[in-house]
């Protein structure tokens, strides 16, 4: 099992729409539940939990997974989690100079 942590400017219920939108897509994981502050997304590649709590400023966002830190599920939300915005107004995406 493997956590990873990132802290954003989105707020929580932007984070969780942001991996509803995206996590299904780049995955292939599908949400099996959910509330305000957290989201599970099963599928063939395994489990992800992301969990999304405000401290101020910013949003404190763990996803953690049950493969191992070499998995593809796990590159992936790494990647997801380098889509969050960490100020606001930052641009990310594949033209921000980031590596897509």
């Amino acid at each position: 099992m493997a956590g990873y942590q990132r802290r954003t400017a989105l707020s929580p219920k932007e984070v969780l729409a942001k991996a509803d939108e995206v996590i299904p897509d780049i995955i292939g994981l599908t949400r099996s539940k959910g509330t305000s502050h957290d989201a599970t997304f099963l599928g063939e590649e395994g489990t992800v939990t992301l969990s999304a709590h405000r401290h101020g400023a910013y949003t404190e966002v763990v996803a953690s997974t049950d493969g191992l830190r070499t998995s593809r599920i796990d590159y992936e939300i790494q990647k997801f989690l380098n889509l969050l915005p960490y100020e606001p107004g930052d641009h990310v995406g594949p033209d921000s100079g980031e590596a897509s």
